[in-house]
């Protein structure tokens, strides 16, 4: 909005409205909950519900979709700490549910089961993005750790070895970014959230004829953890990869390890974007 250059009230309009996510969280539970027309909480209450107020998915999956704004989530949660529990609770969770709103069990709902990693779904997209949550609240290696399973176990060249549906390529193009070591997590912004690449060489190549190389010497699957990256020989700390830096550069370079770095992307200043830590950079420049 602002480079469009929408007038101030339009902006704080789009502002307020984009704090809605906030209204639906239930801090009892420490997820998000349907409200009834009176704005009381629906009950009685089921995480494992599937349906109802949700679109094939439940609590535990959608409480994650706060795309542009993951800190004001880790916030709600109460802090870092609280949050990485409850992304770790998501795959500690046996793999039930409740059907009850369908009246059979659906095909995602039957993925999720013979996924068997808790309560995470990746069959069904609106739970795809949520590993790469790690990255924001100070947990990078065990987004790392998780993305390896996931693309060892739910990908394979077998009969039966893919996951679930497309939805328009999203399944796939979810794994051709993580392959590659980036996801694009919150739309609108030039940044790509890491993961763990697979490969050891990868070559970009762009319709002006720049190449960038993707380098990980060494790599294999028993090294998912990053040691290190360089951007231009340039040690880069941060959480995510610039869309400038994938388009520029000439080498990035990834240190794979056997074991985490518990010091790498822990730093505030390492995390992706979040549209209130933004709104708070903002305030405290005017101020």
């Amino acid at each position: 909005g602002r480079t469009l250059g929408w007038d101030r009230a339009a902006l704080d309009t789009l502002a307020h409205r984009s704090m809605n996510y906030r209204h639906l969280f239930d801090p009892k539970t420490k997820l998000m909950r349907g409200r009834n027309q009176d704005g009381s909480f629906r009950t009685p209450f089921s995480p494992f519900k599937w349906g109802d107020v949700f679109t094939e998915g439940n609590a535990w999956h959608y409480t994650w979709s706060v795309f542009h704004d993951v800190q004001g989530l880790i916030d709600l949660m109460g802090g870092d700490r609280p949050f990485v529990s409850m992304l770790d609770s998501v795959f500690n969770t046996p793999p039930i549910f409740d059907e009850s709103y369908y009246g059979f069990v659906i095909h995602e709902i039957r993925e999720m089961q013979i996924t068997d990693m808790g309560n995470y779904a990746h069959g069904n997209q609106p739970i795809q993005h949520m590993i790469y949550l790690y990255n924001h609240a100070g947990h990078p290696w065990k987004a790392q750790e998780r993305l390896r399973e996931v693309m060892g176990r739910l990908y394979r060249p077998t009969p039966d070895g893919y996951c679930g549906d497309e939805d328009n390529g999203q399944t796939s193009a979810w794994y051709v970014f993580s392959a590659l070591g980036f996801y694009p997590v919150t739309p609108a912004t030039d940044q790509y959230v890491l993961g763990s690449p697979i490969f050891s060489k990868v070559i970009l190549s762009f319709p002006d004829g720049h190449k960038t190389v993707l380098h990980a010497p060494a790599n294999s699957a028993d090294t998912p953890y990053i040691r290190s990256i360089s951007v231009e020989g340039k040690e880069w700390s941060c959480n995510y990869l610039t869309h400038e830096q994938l388009r520029s550069s000439a080498s990035i370079q990834w240190m794979m390890d056997t074991k985490p770095n518990y010091n790498r992307g822990t730093k505030e200043s390492d995390r992706p974007y979040s549209f209130s830590t933004e709104q708070q950079r903002r305030a405290n420049h005017s101020n």
